[in-house]
């Protein structure tokens, strides 16, 4: 009897520390790297010095005949839609038939097109060079 009455408070208590562990963590945690104070804030270095790698890396493969972007972890597109930058999880059909060759990118942003002229410069249309370029 007195097991019985030591294990249900026991359990309550064990399903509670459980429940509060998990509603603390929201998956942004980087082992090693400054915590995030605001938007766009860390504790961190100033964007000008080093940051001995705890920014966080973003990959992209910019498609440059469409003007394009892929994240490859978030499995999303960034695409030009008039004068409008896009996120979708899919191309329009008329982008998707033209892809092409496209070149790996690694910034700290999660937006690629913050970049996208200097991007547009070094790497043109129909200007595939085979020290940058991947097939598709």
């Amino acid at each position: 009897m007195k097991l019985n009455q030591m294990t249900k408070p026991l359990i309550f208590l064990s399903s509670v520390l459980f429940v509060i562990s998990f509603s603390a963590f929201n998956g942004d945690i980087q082992i090693g790297c400054p915590p995030v104070l605001a938007k766009g804030k860390t504790a961190g270095p100033p964007k000008h010095a080093k940051a001995h790698g705890c920014r966080a890396k973003y990959t992209y493969r910019y498609y440059p005949s469409v003007k394009a972007y892929y994240d490859v972890n978030r499995r999303a597109y960034f695409y030009l839609e008039g004068s409008s930058w896009r996120m979708s999880v899919s191309l329009p059909s008329v982008l998707r038939v033209q892809l092409g060759d496209y070149v790996s990118i690694e910034m700290g942003s999660d937006k690629p097109y913050t970049n996208f002229e200097e991007h547009q410069q070094k790497y043109p249309p129909g200007q595939v060079k085979k020290k940058w370029a991947k097939k598709k």
